[in-house]
């Protein structure tokens, strides 16, 4: 995942970028950036590491203008270098132009293959390049209908911010795979589109709308207005809602909090757990576990104590810092534990890895049974949609049954969240208003053998 922002007519438009990504923090952790648009003049800051490690109050004076775009970034497709921070700026016929991207294009590298065997020279490893070069090289003359060119050449998952002479313009797929909302700031107007609501919470802005799947919204010095390039077909990730999103935020009008209370009664259930009292593995397991104890009717208690001074294990690129981190994050209570049957919510087992040492943390704690409750269905296949999970190889429940990973993280029990139940949780009436492809295989876009390949290659190097 990675989170963008962006801001048009405010007179401190990157410091607002800036409390922006701040909320946005827990989407990526490797670098972070922004460009500000002072009268079509681009300024950028962009480096690895968090935001407020990379802008203070004197990197933020040189970012001047009532524009400005953000992003926060983990690695997906190219790799956790200097080079691919975003946002991306780039300088052609029409002037210069700064995109910041959410997601995976999955046909980018044939893309790539057949531009460079034009002649194109590429300076970073991200796919979001892809599009810069496909707006360059469209024959069009104004900036949107570049895009619009560009965007029906790709395929893919793309929340996009971009801002370029007096204009901002937001852009989600024809799939809405990733989040990406409208606000207004209450007292100046001033618009703001992020990729959670969460981010309009800090700086005093109000939702109005989501950026629908296929919309190009554009804000600029003739108004505000929006245009379809292509036909919706909503298949929002629904990993958003079990464990990406804040759960303070708000997905196409749902409330994640909500959400996730309702996958914790449903898996309570559909996977009841003869036990003393539930607890979860924080923060991502917090409120579906919450959901569980209140339709189950035991003791809700935080058995598990997280150092919020550490990231979040999932998303850092290493496996030796995903190994080591579960140890420097979480602590259990022994008082709580000892001699107790708990039941320990998460929201997902990828390799089981990490499950197996909190089985393991509790024990040794005192706890004299462990019952796994997972919110979300096995995970069977990799996401190709901007999610970095591993390959199919690597996923437990690709080639284990239920029972058997119940044994591989040495729990008592193991239950699941049905794709059912994980669907009726999110208040999805039809199959297809979800993305559910790592849950069942079901692709809603066709991926092809160079995502595969890439994939593979991402995790070699």
């Amino acid at each position: 995942m990675c989170g963008v922002f962006a801001i048009y007519d405010h007179p401190e438009a990157a410091n607002l970028a800036y409390l922006g990504l701040h909320a946005l923090q827990h989407r990526g952790q490797e670098s972070a950036g922004i460009v500000s648009n002072d009268d079509g003049m681009l300024h950028a800051r962009v480096g690895m590491g968090r935001v407020a490690e990379i802008f203070g109050r004197d990197t933020l004076r040189q970012l001047p203008g009532r524009i400005a775009i953000g992003h926060v970034r983990y690695t997906t497709a190219g790799g956790s270098l200097p080079r691919n921070v975003q946002p991306l700026t780039a300088q052609n016929r029409t002037g210069s132009v700064a995109v910041a991207h959410n997601g995976n294009l999955v046909n980018a590298d044939e893309i790539r293959e057949r531009l460079e065997a034009e002649g194109a020279i590429f300076s970073t490893m991200s796919d979001t390049e892809v599009l810069l070069h496909l707006m360059a090289r469209s024959g069009a003359r104004g900036l949107l209908d570049q895009l619009v060119a560009a965007l029906r050449a790709v395929r893919g998952a793309y929340s996009l911010v971009i801002t370029a002479a007096d204009k901002l313009v937001a852009v989600r797929d024809p799939n809405g795979f990733r989040p990406l909302v409208l606000g207004r700031m209450r007292g100046t107007g001033a618009y703001v589109v992020a990729s959670e609501t969460c981010a309009f919470d800090l700086i005093d802005a109000e939702r109005v709308r989501d950026i629908a799947p296929g919309e190009i919204w554009v804000r600029d010095g003739k108004g505000e207005r929006s245009l379809s390039f292509a036909p919706p077909r909503r298949t929002t990730c629904v990993f958003e809602h079990v464990y990406f999103a804040r759960p303070d935020s708000q997905i196409d009008g749902v409330s994640v909090y909500e959400s996730r209370i309702e996958m914790g009664r449903t898996l309570a259930r559909e996977a009841p757990a003869d036990a003393d009292l539930v607890l979860p593995v924080p923060d991502s397991g917090v409120v579906a576990a919450l959901g569980y104890a209140r339709e189950a009717g035991l003791p809700f208690e935080m058995g598990l104590i997280r150092n919020h001074y550490v990231g979040r294990t999932f998303i850092e690129p290493e496996d030796s810092i995903r190994h080591f981190g579960v140890k420097l994050k979480l602590n259990p209570v022994p008082k709580i534990l000892e001699g107790k049957r708990v039941v320990v919510v998460d929201d997902s087992i990828v390799r089981g890895t990490t499950s197996r040492k909190i089985v393991r943390l509790l024990r040794q704690a005192g706890a004299r049974e462990v019952h796994v409750r997972i919110s979300s269905p096995p995970v069977h296949g990799p996401c190709y949609y901007g999610i970095d999970t591993p390959t199919r190889a690597e996923l437990v429940a690709s080639s284990q049954s239920v029972d058997e990973i119940r044994a591989t993280i040495e729990a008592d029990s193991l239950g699941y969240l049905s794709p059912e139940g994980l669907r009726r949780s999110v208040g999805c009436q039809t199959r297809r208003g979800f993305c559910d492809a790592c849950f069942t295989g079901d692709y809603p876009v066709p991926v092809p053998r160079t995502a595969h390949k890439r994939q593979l290659r991402l995790i070699e190097v």
